[in-house]
C-alpha cells in the first residue's frame, strides 16, 4: 500500500493548495471562501473515513458498494465547494486519483467525465457571452478530462500489476510447497527402497545363514559335537556380522565389511564364510593391482557379491561356486559362476534379487547381465567403471 499513501500526500497537498488559492481570490466572498474550505476539508475528512480505512482493511480491493459511499461523499463536498466558488477546482487532480482507487474502471470512467465538465459548467453560471464561454469550457474539459483518464488508467493499471503479482506470488509459494512435498515423497520413497535393498542383501541373508546353522547344530549334537561347536562359533560370527551391518545400516556409513579392509578382502571373506557354511567347494580369485573404486561402486560389488552367494545356497543345488574379481578393459568386474540346476534369467521374478542388484549397478554407471544354461550352471556378472 506505499503507492497509496503517496496518492494520500498528493491529495492532501492539492487540498492545501486548493485551501490557500481560495483564500488569495478577491471575487468571492469571506463566507463563501469559508464555507468552500469547510468543505474542502470535509471532503478528505469523508475520504478518510470512508475511503481510506477500507482501502487498507481491504488492500485495496475496496467492495463496490462501500466505494461508491466514499466517493459521492468526496463529489458532494466538491460539487459544493465549486457552488460556493470556482477556484475550488485545484484539488480536482486529487478528487480524481481517489476515484480511481475506489471505483471499478467504468464507473471511474463516468464520475471522471462528470467531474472534468462541471467546472466549466459551473463557470458559465458568471454570466457573459455564452457561446465565447463555451468555445473555451468545452476544449478545456476536454483536454483536462483526457488527462484525468491518462491518470486514472495509470493507477487502475499500477493496481492491476499489483493483483497480479499478487496472485503470481501465491501460486508461486504454492509450486514451492508442492515441490518441497514432492521432493520429500520422492526422497523418502528412494530412503524405502534403498534400506530394503540394505536389508535384504545384509540382513536378511545373514539370518538365513543363522536359521541353516542352528538347524545343522540341532542334527549335530548328538552325533557330532565338534561339528556342532564349529557350527555355533560360525553362527556367533554371523550374529555379529550381522549386527555391525544393522549399525552401518542406521548411520548410513560404509559396509561393516568394507570398513574393515578392501573389496578383495571383502569378497574372500564371503567365498570362506561360504565355504565353512555349506558342503559347496568354493573359489575365489582376485586380480593383483585392482584400481581404486569409489565407495558406492565397492557397495554394488559387494552386495552383488552376498546376493549371488545368497541365491547359489537356497536355489542352485550346486557343489561348486566359483568367483572372480578381475580387471577388463579398464573396469573391475565380478564373476558368480555355479554349477547348479540353473534359472530362466528372462522369468518374472519377485522380491529384490536381481533387480534389487541391477538398479545398483545402473546407479554407478555398471551393467548386470546373468547366463544360465538350459543343462544348468549359472553365471551372474557385474562390471562397473574402474
Amino acid at each position: 500500500m506505499k503507492l497509496l499513501r503517496y496518492w494520500e500526500l498528493f491529495y492532501l497537498f492539492a487540498l492545501l493548495a486548493g485551501l490557500v488559492a481560495l483564500q488569495l481570490q478577491d471575487g468571492p466572498s469571506p463566507g463563501a471562501r469559508a464555507g468552500a474550505s469547510v468543505l474542502l476539508v470535509a471532503g478528505f475528512a469523508w475520504y478518510w473515513w470512508f475511503g481510506h480505512r477500507p482501502l487498507v482493511r481491504y488492500e485495496g480491493e475496496v467492495p463496490a458498494k462501500v466505494g461508491a459511499l466514499a466517493v459521492a461523499g468526496v463529489l458532494a463536498c466538491f460539487f459544493g465547494s465549486l457552488l460556493l466558488v470556482p477556484g475550488a477546482a485545484w484539488v480536482t487532480p486529487s478528487v480524481i486519483s481517489q476515484v480511481f482507487w475506489l471505483l471499478p474502471l467504468r464507473a471511474a470512467v463516468v464520475a471522471v467525465v462528470l467531474i472534468s465538465f462541471v467546472p466549466g459548467l459551473v463557470s458559465l453560471s458568471d454570466g457573459g457571452d455564452l457561446s465565447e464561454q463555451l468555445a473555451t469550457t468545452i476544449p478545456a474539459g476536454v483536454i483536462f478530462c483526457s488527462l484525468a483518464l491518462m491518470l486514472g488508467l495509470f493507477i487502475h493499471r499500477i493496481a492491476q500489476q499489483k493483483e497480479e503479482q499478487a496472485v503470481l506470488i501465491e501460486r508461486l509459494a504454492a509450486s514451492r510447497s508442492e515441490v518441497a512435498r514432492l521432493s520429500h515423497e520422492a526422497g523418502t520413497a528412494a530412503e524405502r527402497e534403498r534400506l530394503a535393498r540394505e536389508i535384504h542383501d545384509t540382513l536378511a541373508q545373514g539370518f538365513t545363514s543363522i536359521v541353516a546353522l542352528v538347524q545343522a547344530i540341532e542334527s549335530e549334537l548328538d552325533t557330532d559335537p565338534a561339528a556342532a561347536r564349529r557350527h555355533l562359533e560360525l553362527t556367533a560370527r554371523t550374529a555379529r556380522e550381522n549386527l555391525d551391518e544393522a549399525r552401518s545400516m542406521v548411520a548410513a556409513l560404509t559396509p561393516s565389511a568394507l570398513a574393515a579392509g578392501s573389496l578383495a578382502d571383502a569378497v574372500r571373506r564371503q567365498a570362506e564364510r561360504l565355504d565353512a557354511e555349506t558342503p559347496l567347494t568354493v573359489t575365489c580369485r582376485v586380480a593383483e593391482g585392482l584400481p581404486k573404486l569409489s565407495t558406492a561402486a565397492e557397495v554394488v560389488l559387494l552386495r552383488a557379491t552376498q546376493e549371488a552367494l545368497h541365491n547359489v545356497r537356497r536355489h542352485a543345488h550346486a557343489t561348486t561356486v566359483a568367483l572372480d574379481l578381475s580387471i577388463v578393459d579398464g573396469n573391475v568386474r565380478l564373476s558368480v559362476r555355479d554349477d547348479g540346476v540353473g534359472f530362466d534369467p528372462a522369468a518374472p521374478g519377485t522380491g529384490y534379487g536381481l533387480t534389487g542388484m541391477r538398479t545398483r549397478a545402473r546407479q554407478v554407471g555398471g551393467e548386470l547381465t546373468v547366463h544360465s544354461g538350459e543343462k544348468g550352471g549359472t553365471e551372474l556378472v557385474v562390471e562397473v567403471p574402474g
